[in-house]
């Protein structure tokens, strides 16, 4: 009985070990690229430009130091692994903020019923003797005009 309880806790122990979210977990040279992107004059330039001050870079170099020390580790540092996933969350909660505050546009669960029904028409006619006409054809298997009973060549 003893056993079972000793495999089962050095289960929960590995298991405790692993980060879940790992796939979050950029390449770490990638942070190291944002970190000295977002360091550079050109950067610093349009920070200043934009904001009126220069922004703060030292998450980067944050993340390039944790990823660094995850990997390093063979993903047995699992708090600089943890580290890194809620630096990416934080990243996108900020970047998705607009989009989740949208008030104006309603949220559809799927598409308009006649999304896919044919064009009017007037834009038909519009499309007429187009490259997207063309193109069209050749996706819906039609017969495609050859050579020189069809130019795209407009000479102005």
């Amino acid at each position: 009985m003893a056993t079972k309880l000793e495999n089962a806790d050095s289960k929960s122990s590995s298991l405790k070990n692993t980060l879940d979210d790992a796939w979050a977990i950029r390449p770490c040279h990638l942070y190291k690229e944002e970190y000295d992107d977002c360091t550079s004059f050109k950067a610093r330039f349009h920070q200043y430009f934009i904001f009126g001050q220069d922004t703060d870079c030292s998450q980067w170099l944050t993340d390039y130091q944790n990823c660094e020390r995850y990997q390093q580790s063979n993903g047995n540092d699992v708090a600089a692994g943890e580290a890194v996933v809620k630096s990416e969350e934080e990243r996108r909660r900020v970047r998705l903020r607009a989009h989740f505050a949208n008030d104006t546009w309603q949220k559809r669960k799927q598409p308009p019923q006649d999304w896919a029904a044919p064009l009017p028409d007037w834009m038909e006619k519009r499309n007429e003797n187009t490259y997207l006409e063309l193109k069209q054809r050749e996706l819906s298997g039609q017969e495609v005009p050859k050579g020189e009973e069809r130019s795209m060549c407009a000479i102005m």
